[in-house]
């Protein structure tokens, strides 16, 4: 039995408890798969492949076999009959597919598309005598077609080319050996080696070495990340330098690389209101074309009298024309382009329908830590007293803090950077609210905040600067006072100021940190309006109320770290994790996730989704005016085949050849 999807190492007990309880006397033996060849990738996402060959045969054949039949007229002056078997030949081959699928589409109960549109009409002027007409206009149908499906394939090849993170193969150590086998065969808590210029297969822990990482396939980010022993090492990353010993910590399916493979390929699948509208108004359109074309070419020689050739031939051209491929290509072609831009930035749109959102957000709201802030504590001053010097006071709190796990007892002791003899340390109480009592060698030491100080009625000067407060009192005299504060974000001031210069009308910070803390941080980065001391649930209620007051028609969008804030990401308008990288709360919780702890890139993916529905609206414009102008001329008898093969094709390679501009994004 091959097991492909789960590692057979963690199961093979398992299936024998099933097998026995079934059938006793049979053995249950686990086949080694010793060596794995990594089958060479069928290269099905090219922009040119054989079938695509085959085509260009098809149409090359068709084009000199019109050729042919026309040089054979305009300068043989051949009978009518074999010009006739010449043209008719060529249709056959350029059109034979087209006639063939509308005739299955009939059958099917889908009669007004592309295919019964091209069909009725190339047809219809075989009928009237305008033999060359229909046969050029099939072609350059087909050769627009061609070149719609070669931009489409090539827009989906550089997503995929974006994307194609999925390593191949997992050089795993098993009995001592390195074999290399299939990742979906890796085994949680495997030991599997990467060397230079391998992509990492599963996520882990770096046992041994020490390397640079290429995470630009997730973040988007060029400059390489150094990884060391004890550090993380996530899947798609490609190894640079050293060999790595990772412990892996996820199966195949859940590390990184996976789910923002699933991701990007799912988010098609979430269709903007946009897309949406252009589906259901090509389903209305394209059979009142075809009436009002039916219209054009009977009423007219009922009412007027005779002339029956000329309207037919007008409501042909009309058919044409009318053919709405443009739209229903590019627009979800932008779309999904916009995605892959986004992607290629480090910014992960979970569908068409969040990625249209973000053009109309007029109020965000953030998280403070992790999100404004680094969520790392930090000491930034020492406020001695009492004939006490900074090294002291840091000292004895260090000595306090020794025995704690809490983040700010980890930044004290991170600044002290000395070894703590924690043998002269006794007598630890950590007093819950208020902070430690310990004694240290022959000191009694208390470090917390006021509460702690007034209960122990040690008298102390109050700090009234912004940041987390840790009072120190030496054997019942106050000692002095250390600040520890969480840094902002080296570019979080300038992705507030770019957010309002793109539009965002509001800026809201919501935080558990007291009123100065959320007062100084918001001061500092200028945003509209902060809340401070909130519980998870009291920020839920903010963000309503800041939802019931937006503009009507607006989103609202929150951005959080995707683990802490899930019930607000779920309730926002727009869901935004920050730092989602690894973070598998982040890629559940959120509509959009920021691959990296950068603020600025919230401010990449809202520049994205406009540029991306400008030039939706453009293909619109351009898509409707010129086929508009086109079904006019048309119906007036100005505009014939030939023009309208440009009403048509040529109108399809304008917008899609402007939908992939957004790939440059």
């Amino acid at each position: 039995m091959n097991v492909a999807p789960v590692a057979a190492n963690t199961i093979a007990s398992q299936i024998e408890t099933i097998v026995h309880s079934h059938e006793p006397d049979v053995e249950v033996s686990e086949i080694a798969q010793e060596y794995y060849i990594p089958a060479k990738k069928q290269d099905t996402n090219t922009s040119y492949n054989n079938e695509d060959k085959k085509l260009t045969v098809r149409l090359a054949t068709g084009a000199a076999i019109y050729a042919i039949g026309m040089a054979l007229t305009v300068f043989a002056k051949v009978p009518l009959p074999i010009e006739l078997a010449f043209l008719i030949v060529s249709y056959v081959i350029l059109g034979g597919d087209v006639v063939w699928q509308a005739v299955r589409n009939i059958s099917k109960g889908r009669v007004f598309d592309e295919h019964f549109l091209m069909s009725v009409s190339t047809i219809g002027a075989f009928v009237i005598g305008e033999y060359p007409e229909a046969v050029a206009v099939m072609l350059f149908y087909q050769v627009g077609e061609f070149f719609q499906s070669l931009a489409v394939k090539r827009s989906r090849k550089s997503i995929s080319d974006l994307m194609d993170i999925r390593p191949d193969c997992a050089t795993v150590r098993r009995n001592g050996e390195l074999i290399t086998i299939s990742p979906e065969s890796v085994a949680i808590g495997e030991i599997i080696i990467v060397k230079p210029g391998e992509k990492i297969p599963l996520d882990g822990v770096v046992l041994d070495g020490d390397s640079m990482l290429d995470t630009r396939a997730l973040t988007g980010e060029s400059v390489p990340r150094s990884v060391h022993k004890g550090d993380e090492a996530l899947s798609g990353c490609m190894n640079q330098t050293g060999v790595l010993m990772i412990k892996t910590t996820k199966a195949f399916g859940e590390s990184t690389a996976s789910k923002i493979i699933d991701l990007v390929e799912n988010a098609s699948s979430r269709k903007a209101p946009t897309e949406n509208f252009i589906t259901t108004f090509a389903r209305y359109y394209t059979p009142v074309v075809v009436i009002l074309a039916a219209f054009l070419a009977i009423l007219p020689p009922i009412i007027l009298g005779g002339g029956w050739t000329e309207w037919i031939r007008r409501g042909f051209v009309f058919l044409v024309v009318s053919c709405p491929c443009a739209l229903v290509i590019s627009i979800p072609l932008t779309f999904f382009g916009g995605i892959g831009a986004a992607s290629k930035r480090g910014v992960l749109v979970k569908g068409s329908n969040y990625l249209e959102a973000l053009n109309n957000v007029s109020v965000i709201v953030f998280d403070k830590t992790g999100t404004l802030t680094k969520g790392v504590f930090n000491v930034t001053d020492i406020l001695p007293a009492n004939g006490f010097s900074k090294e002291q006071v840091l000292e004895y709190a260090a000595e306090a803090e020794s025995f704690s796990n809490h983040p700010i007892a980890k930044s004290i002791l991170a600044v002290y950077e000395k070894e703590i003899d924690q043998s002269v340390i006794s007598d630890y109480k950590e007093i819950s609210g208020y902070g430690i009592s310990v004694m240290a060698g022959e000191k009694k030491v208390f470090a917390g905040n006021t509460k702690l100080m007034d209960t122990e009625c040690i008298e102390y000067t109050t700090c009234e600067k912004a940041g987390t407060k840790v009072y120190l009192a030496v054997d019942g005299q106050y000692a002095g006072c250390i600040l520890i504060t969480d840094e902002v974000k080296p570019d979080s001031k300038k992705a507030i100021s770019d957010l309002k210069h793109i539009g965002v009308e509001k800026t809201v910070m919501l935080t558990g940190d007291d009123e100065k803390i959320g007062k100084s941080v918001a001061e500092e980065l200028q945003l509209d309006k902060y809340y401070a001391q909130l519980l998870p649930d009291q920020k839920v209620e903010k963000v309503e109320l800041l939802d019931s007051k937006k503009r009507p028609g607006s989103k609202l969008a929150f951005v959080g770290d995707g683990i802490n804030d899930a019930p607000v990401l779920a309730r926002a308008d727009v869901g935004i994790a920050m730092g989602g990288l690894g973070s598998d709360a982040a890629i559940e919780a959120a509509d959009v996730v920021l691959m990296t702890d950068e603020p600025s890139k919230l401010v990449d993916a809202i520049e994205v989704a406009k540029a991306t529905k400008q030039i939706v609206m453009q293909n619109i414009v351009i898509a409707l005016g010129i086929k508009s102008v086109f079904l006019i001329l048309g119906a007036l008898g100005i505009a014939g085949m030939w023009e309208a093969v440009f009403g048509d094709v040529g109108v399809t390679i304008i917008a899609v050849l402007n939908a992939m501009r957004i790939l440059k994004k």
